[in-house]
């Protein structure tokens, strides 16, 4: 790895990540939009699509308390379980929400960190990772209890318009942010949308 490449890395983001015992420095992003919208609360029951290395789960193990619920997924293991959370290990698109749920009814807040991986083709990933945050919004649709938050990553592209579109038929505040933690070149952005009303 070249030398700008890797103080590219190690910014200060992965350096207050490191001090402060997260595993990735993707932590801050979450951090900031939580700031920002209050979206997680003690005792809240947490759902965390992609959560590998776990850096947001450990964040919401904070902010949720030994009350909080929370429920990781991944298409692989963590390196190290994290304190309270239940780990569910499979491919978004083959897992329902009754696997998803186990024996909570319904969750506060669905996460999703998803993004594809990456081509450089930029149709293509902006395609992927629309793709993902589709089925991210239907976990959420499927699982959230009523006024319940979501956060989504998405890559802007040719279907952003109406999956926001979407996103505020079904919630009452929906906004777009890019968090200081997101890397300059970096095409994503976040869908936070709040206070979920299921049809």
């Amino acid at each position: 790895m070249g030398l700008s490449k890797r103080r590219s890395r190690h910014d200060r983001f992965y350096r207050r990540a490191r001090q402060q015992g997260y595993r990735a420095r993707a932590v801050f992003k979450l951090e900031e939009i939580d700031q920002k919208f209050s979206l997680i609360d003690k005792g809240a029951r947490v759902l965390d699509l992609g959560c590998a290395p776990g850096s947001w789960l450990q964040y919401c193990s904070r902010r949720a308390g030994r009350k909080g619920v929370l429920v990781g997924v991944d298409r692989h293991e963590l390196a190290e379980p994290i304190a309270r959370a239940r780990l569910v290990i499979g491919d978004i698109y083959d897992l329902s929400a009754d696997d998803l749920l186990g024996d909570v009814d319904a969750f506060d807040v669905v996460l999703s960190d998803m993004a594809p991986d990456t081509t450089g083709i930029r149709h293509v990933d902006q395609a992927r990772s629309e793709a993902l945050f589709e089925r991210a919004l239907d976990i959420a649709e499927a699982t959230l209890a009523p006024g319940g938050n979501f956060v989504g990553k998405l890559f802007q592209g040719p279907e952003f318009s109406a999956l926001i579109q979407r996103c505020r038929r079904q919630f009452d505040a929906v906004k777009i942010i890019k968090p200081e933690g997101s890397r300059t070149r970096s095409i994503e952005q976040y869908v936070v949308a709040r206070g979920y009303q299921p049809k």
